[in-house]
């Protein structure tokens, strides 16, 4: 017996104009109005309040400029400022050291990440807290490596057992390269610092020049809210212009402390201290590639703690990464960060907040995944839990496609009222598009039951155990490994 339904076919349908198709989901904080008050704003603290720099090349840079130099004191026109956005690359390739794996930073490309210098981790035999070691770090690499939602790595501890604290940070670096292969994010003690991070990298990469097309790290580098740049951060931003590494200049003010107790306000005062930067890179070195940065966020002003955890973390990155895109600048922004002592329910919901609503915002790199207690205690159970997490929003990132193979016409008229669709062709086409957890469990109760009862926490260590136990990353040819060590013996010499 025939069908009495219509046979629905491709050319059935009129031609469609000024069709809109959504390939992503779309979410925006700031109208283009609020944006341009907020650029507005900060001109206009940089004209009339400045901001402060303790540098001698620095000030002479802005002396001889279109700026009014007082003392430390620098106002900038807002001519200078519009003058400089013109001249940052929109896009920047970073690679890692092996040259496989490649980030393409620009509009609206999300990366994830760690966050670096925590100062303190759980030690995972006996769960209590102690410095953070060469090894912790070694071992967060390897995690990183193995993990597939990460996109680059930053170092999540600080190497407190380096022989010197002026050298920690090629100590830092080197537990870094030694199990990841993945682009970096650095950071250093100062310009001479950086300048070693930075030979270090050109060996890998094969020279300057091929560090400079293709850099393998981005430079980590933080000014003092409210608008003060000391000598070492701006050693640190000149010594990136001219070599031409990227770098993001990254304020990160306390609303109610080192910022107006207003979201607007912070914004506004961060804004003019990236303004502020870029004025100078260019003054140094036109076209070097900077990165917008900020961790915005508010001071709790009942505990007196400075909030990773807190809703307007988020809001403000987002607002923020609405006036990078606008001003053609990439993004340093933060997710996957908590104020929990713990990985615990507030640490997954913390965490999944802010990484959602980075994924949803567009920011280029987003930073400080796996942070828990504020920013100074490592975990490697909190990266893993923070993979699957980012791969939920990452999925939740992609939308909805509705092409004619997936809205399935012919397939539901085939199937019809009644019919299966978990032995079609397309069903075996199209289920892996699907999220596909790896640590969740979407068992019953029975099976679970039988495998265990195994919570998210027991899942997660067990996943953790077994990353540090058979990942074996890419190695580093031994004469090039030999030649990095000498770098950093080289500087344990001069600081010892």
């Amino acid at each position: 017996m025939e069908s009495t339904g219509q046979h629905i076919k491709k050319e059935d349908f009129f031609m469609k104009m000024n069709h809109a198709v959504n390939k992503s989901t779309r979410f925006r904080v700031l109208s283009e109005d609020q944006i341009e008050q907020i650029y507005f704003a900060a001109l206009e603290v940089l004209e009339r309040t400045g901001g402060n720099i303790y540098h001698d090349e620095a000030i002479e840079l802005f002396k001889n400029s279109n700026a009014v130099v007082r003392g430390n004191n620098v106002r900038i026109p807002a001519s200078m400022v519009q003058e400089a956005l013109n001249f940052y690359p929109r896009k920047i390739t970073l690679k890692g050291r092996n040259g496989k794996r490649a980030l393409h930073l620009q509009k609206d490309n999300v990366t994830y990440g760690t966050g670096s210098d925590l100062p303190f981790t759980y030690d995972r035999k006996t769960g209590e807290r102690r410095r953070t070691t060469y090894q912790d770090v070694n071992n967060a690499a390897k995690i990183v490596d193995a993990l597939p939602n990460y996109d680059f790595f930053m170092s999540h501890g600080i190497v407190g057992d380096a022989p010197n604290p002026q050298t920690y940070d090629r100590h830092q670096f080197m537990a870094m390269l030694d199990n990841c292969t993945k682009p970096m994010v650095v950071t250093s003690v100062d310009g001479e610092g950086l300048e070693d991070l930075w030979k270090m990298g050109c060996l890998l990469q094969g020279g300057e020049e091929e560090f400079r097309l293709n850099p393998m790290f981005v430079a980590y580098i933080e000014p003092i809210s409210p608008l003060k740049n000391d000598s070492t951060a701006v050693e640190k931003l000149l010594f990136a212009a001219e070599k031409k590494i990227p770098a993001m200049y990254t304020p990160c003010p306390s609303s109610c402390a080192t910022a107006p107790a207003t979201i607007a306000g912070m914004l506004v005062q961060s804004l003019a201290e990236t303004l502020l930067a870029s004025v100078l890179c260019h003054l140094k070195s036109p076209g070097m590639p900077l990165i917008m940065g900020g961790v915005t966020t508010l001071l709790d002003m009942k505990k007196s703690t400075y909030s990773y955890g807190a809703p307007e973390l988020s809001l403000a990155s987002a607002a923020n990464t609405d006036i990078s895109k606008w001003l053609n600048l990439l993004m340093f922004s933060t997710g996957g960060c908590s104020d929990s002592k713990i990985l615990d329910e507030q640490a997954a919901s913390e965490q999944m907040m802010n990484l959602f609503y980075a994924q949803l915002s567009g920011a280029n790199l987003v930073h400080d995944v796996g942070y828990i207690d504020h920013g100074t205690n490592a975990s490697l159970e909190s990266l893993v839990l923070n993979d699957e997490m980012i791969g939920m929003v990452k999925q939740f990132g992609k939308g909805i496609n509705t092409d004619d193979d997936h809205l399935a016409l012919d397939l539901i008229e085939k199937q019809g009222p009644g019919g299966e669709y978990v032995t079609t062709d397309h069903t075996f086409d199209h289920w892996k598009e699907w999220f596909l957890p790896k640590l969740q469990d979407r068992s019953d109760y029975e099976t679970w039951q039988k495998d265990g009862s195994k919570t998210m926490g027991d899942r997660v260590k067990e996943r953790t155990d077994e990353l540090l136990e058979n990942h074996e990353p890419e190695p580093i040819d031994e004469k090039l490994k030999k030649e990095l060590h000498k770098i950093i013996s080289d500087a344990d010499k001069r600081h010892a």
